[in-house]
């Protein structure tokens, strides 16, 4: 790779971790407990698990993103 393509690449890097978390995120939480609807009756909370840390993880990689839409 030239030294032109690698800085490119990690700012592409850079801007695909929260798009990324965040569809995880969406995902997780339209998902739901998987667990508590094969116990039946349990009724989680469908933001409970990985879907809060994964909109947290979203949010803490928004930098590169803000950066850009202040330029």
């Amino acid at each position: 790779m030239s030294a032109v393509a690698i800085p490119r690449l990690a700012d592409g890097l850079r801007l695909a971790a929260a798009p990324c978390f965040a569809a995880m995120a969406l995902m997780t939480a339209l998902q739901g407990d998987v667990g508590a609807l094969l116990c039946g009756g349990q009724g989680g909370w469908a933001l409970g698990g990985m879907a809060p840390m994964y909109a947290l993880m979203s949010l803490f990689h928004a930098t590169p993103w803000l950066r850009r839409i202040a330029r």
